[in-house]
């Protein structure tokens, strides 16, 4: 991107809502500041910018987001093509495993789901669109890394650090990297109890015609009393006919 066409202004402010997460829910100036690289004089003026916007509030010491922020959010899933071409076909997926279907995209190190579809015994459980998980511990996330250009996977593996979740979280980048290559083999991926227990997901990278990945659309599921083989063999099928009715409308 050329230089004159950047603006900083926009990138700190952006920098300083980023800087609020789960572990960092209420912040001073200068702790905001020092998570974005910047003074607290700076940190204090976009905080302040972002109260007297609606978007954070303060109690004159600490800052928070306010729910006006979820408005940003939104304004991606309301306008994206992706999650509204692709609602119908997680639905399709439903009623056909009586399982949550998925659609999700890859955001650096994590997994974002986009849209989700479910029949009313789920509707309380499960990932809601928005949330966002490290990406090598979900059938989605390694769906994509596994369509990707191997260079690229490669570089991903280089530039993230794995963290371990569960006993069975793969953690380390040579196994995470073998398992990308036999997904890329197969055209689809699995994830057994790597970020909750007893939890599993099967998921298809979401493909054009020109084989890039947009994203893909998973199922996740409790493990309970089924097997891997029979779970395989009921939900796969479901995920595959739905990315190959896509592969033309993307």
């Amino acid at each position: 991107m050329d230089r004159k066409d950047w603006i900083a202004g926009l990138e700190k402010g952006l920098a300083i809502i980023e800087a609020f997460d789960a572990d960092h829910p209420r912040l001073t100036a200068t702790q905001a500041g020092q998570r974005c690289a910047m003074t607290r004089t700076a940190a204090s003026r976009y905080l302040k910018t972002l109260v007297h916007m609606g978007y954070a509030g303060t109690d004159g010491k600490l800052f928070w987001l306010m729910p006006r922020i979820l408005k940003l959010g939104h304004a991606y899933l309301e306008s994206a093509r992706l999650p509204r071409l692709v609602q119908p076909y997680l639905q399709r997926i439903t009623n056909g495993t009586d399982e949550i279907a998925y659609l999700a995209i890859l955001d650096g190190a994590e997994t974002v789901f986009v849209a989700r579809s479910s029949n009313h015994r789920h509707m309380t459980s499960g990932y809601m669109p928005g949330a966002r998980i490290q990406a090598q511990v979900t059938a989605a996330g390694m769906a994509i890394m596994s369509a990707l250009d191997p260079a690229v996977t490669s570089q991903w593996l280089a530039q993230h650090e794995l963290r371990a979740y569960t006993p069975y979280t793969v953690a380390d980048k040579s196994k995470l990297h073998a398992d990308l290559q036999q997904f890329r083999r197969q055209g689809w991926s699995l994830s057994e109890q790597q970020l909750e227990l007893n939890y599993r997901g099967i998921a298809v990278p979401l493909l054009d015609r020109n084989n890039a990945v947009h994203g893909a659309m998973g199922v996740t599921m409790p493990i309970n009393n089924e097997d891997v083989e029979h779970a395989v063999k009921r939900i796969l099928p479901v995920l595959q006919d739905a990315a190959k009715a896509l592969r033309n409308l993307i």
